[in-house]
């Protein structure tokens, strides 16, 4: 049985959920989040708590016991405190600005790139104007949009310039004349 799937998980108190149809919506302070759950995974809720089940013990329904458990639980967190991603850009004259809902970097090109947030997150640029903080409730779509901006100048291997997450370690290789 997957050690993660059988797992409970506790439903904070200003958080609502609903089971329907093979869909699981729940809302709290921050937003609402629904998901369409597979066929073969049973999803229960017990007093305040949320217990996933699998029907069957096939290869597929194993692995998609743990898969449904940990996308429950992030819709659970998201809604009631949030998720937020911190991007650092390194190189001389690289730089970010926020406008409305988009993303404006300056990263080395001959123009200025911008990004367009989508529906949910929420972006702030330090005053130095060198480090983006993403806020949003769905964990996959605010990773997937923080990686997207990552790979717009990804880390250099040789002087560390880009963009990273912060906390990112680089091991930086040597130039040409092998800097003894």
């Amino acid at each position: 049985m997957s050690r993660i799937g059988k797992k409970p998980i506790e439903i904070p108190r200003d958080v609502k959920v609903v089971v329907e149809n093979r869909t699981i919506t729940i809302q709290g302070p921050k937003g609402q989040l629904s998901w369409n759950y597979p066929d073969k995974i049973k999803v229960l809720v017990n007093g305040s708590t949320i217990v996933v089940e699998r029907t069957d013990n096939s290869r597929i329904e194993r692995s998609l016991h743990g898969l449904t458990r940990s996308i429950i639980s992030n819709m659970v967190t998201g809604v009631s405190q949030g998720y937020q991603k911190v991007l650092e850009i390194v190189g001389v004259g690289y730089r970010a600005q926020v406008k409305g809902d988009k993303i404006v970097l300056t990263l080395g090109y001959s123009h200025p790139i911008e990004v367009q947030l989508p529906e949910g997150i929420n972006a702030s640029v330090d005053t130095k104007q060198t480090q983006i903080t993403l806020f949003g409730i769905d964990k996959q779509q605010l990773g997937q949009i923080a990686e997207n901006i990552r790979c717009l100048r990804k880390p250099d291997a040789y002087k560390g310039k880009g963009v990273r997450y912060s906390g990112e370690k680089l091991k930086l290789k040597v130039g040409k004349a092998g800097k003894k």
